[in-house]
């Protein structure tokens, strides 16, 4: 029997975090934990840190080191203790690291994501913020080391799963790709009057109708948003340009992506809305593993509806498609003041239909230019985030 390979899952207390660990203790021949991360439950991270017999803990906040290290004592883990920003960079770099699922929400996973990959490892990517923010950065890192990237999110899963297995090195035209055809399934509103959307609450735009996840995803899958990372990140990673990516709207969630060819032929792959199957195909590519989903009935399911979203009603799909073709800093600025503007929405500092005015002014008020470094692409990052905490503080005034 081989030695099972070693595992470190950036964002462990997070829905995609959480899944990951069900996929990997199916599997114990073939995964052993390494290290757990996660931003500030500390509780949380002790406990499964016991679950799974990791032998490092994260915490990213310095200041909950002697939390962590007690909580790792009362729940009875052997794990030994870390805290703050560097030790989140550098828990990657441990001896036994093989595989690295990078799961943390928002840019704050940029920086351990990035290392990871500059490190060769194999890297399962839920953190679709950082290929947004810093796509070609990964793309020259990967290029550099070998490291294997496999995507996470069910729709990049979806379409690297219908693509040929040679499309990196032949390139999307080469291989007779016209399309890449996302899906989404328009969240909690894609039905509601536009003149209601102004009054909906958090809870509203938390409750998804088909996906169990965090508040913030859930909230960017009610704007489309969410859709719209989604967009930049399929560019960064498949090379395609704004004009071959599309979107539809299909909400049983069944289809999670589908590639279009030059012959006429359309290629989807269908299952059940369950992330532990991107996340099972992500950990053991090239092979397949069980991963504990129910299986799709189609009999069952009855039927598959699509359609065009309406950019109208949901313009944060077509700011994405803006900064895609912008380019430079205009993505990390994107993605940087969504953050800002989702949680204000959370913490009922503006209302959801203020999300996009507040995305929509960040960019016209940040000046174009290019990202040479990962340090071009933080200070564009803080730079958009006080933007739109400003323009937030402004609106607070004139409210």
């Amino acid at each position: 029997m081989n030695t099972p390979r070693g595992l470190v899952v950036l964002g462990a207390t997070g829905s995609v975090g959480r899944s990951t660990l069900d996929v990997a203790a199916r599997h114990p021949e073939r995964f052993r934990v390494v290290a757990l991360t996660a931003h500030h439950d500390v509780q949380g991270l002790a406990a499964l840190c016991a679950q799974h017999d990791a032998a490092h803990a994260v915490i990213a906040n310095a200041e909950c080191f002697d939390d962590l290290a007690l909580a790792l004592r009362e729940h009875g883990s052997g794990a030994t203790p870390h805290a703050g920003p560097q030790a989140l960079r550098d828990i990657v770099s441990l001896d036994g690291t093989h595989i690295v699922m990078a799961a943390i929400v928002g840019a704050a996973g940029l920086e351990p994501t990035l290392r990871a990959v500059e490190l060769g490892h194999h890297v399962a990517l839920a953190n679709k913020e950082s290929m947004v923010i810093a796509g070609d950065l990964f793309e020259k890192a990967r290029q550099a080391s070998g490291a294997r990237l496999v995507p996470v999110d069910s729709e990049h899963n979806a379409l690297f799963q219908s693509l040929p297995v040679d499309f990196a090195e032949r390139g999307l035209a080469a291989s007779g790709v016209e399309k890449l055809i996302l899906t989404a399934s328009g969240g909690p509103f894609r039905e509601t009057p536009s003149a209601e959307l102004a009054a909906v609450t958090p809870e509203q735009a938390c409750a998804h109708p088909n996906w169990d996840m965090g508040r913030k995803i859930s909230v960017d899958s009610a704007t489309l948003m969410n859709k719209g990372l989604e967009v930049i990140e399929a560019h960064g990673l498949f090379g395609a340009p704004a004009d071959m990516i599309d979107v539809v709207v299909h909400p049983q969630s069944i289809v999670h992506s589908l590639v279009a060819y030059r012959d006429g032929s359309v290629l989807a792959q269908l299952g059940m809305p369950d992330m532990r199957t991107p996340i099972a195909h992500a950990l053991a590519w090239p092979e397949r593993i069980e991963a504990g989903v129910a299986r799709l009935d189609l009999a069952t399911a009855g039927r598959l509806d699509f359609h065009a979203p309406d950019l109208d009603r949901f313009p944060c799909l077509r700011l994405a498609f803006d900064a895609l073709r912008a380019g430079g800093k205009a993505p990390a600025v994107l993605n940087a003041a969504n953050e800002i503007a989702v949680q204000a929405f959370l913490d009922a500092e503006i209302g959801f239909t203020r999300i996009p005015v507040i995305i929509e002014s960040t960019l016209e008020a940040t000046p174009a230019g290019a990202v040479a470094s990962i340090d071009d692409v933080l200070a564009a990052d803080q730079a958009a985030r006080a933007l739109a905490r400003e323009t937030i503080r402004k609106m607070s005034e004139h409210a």
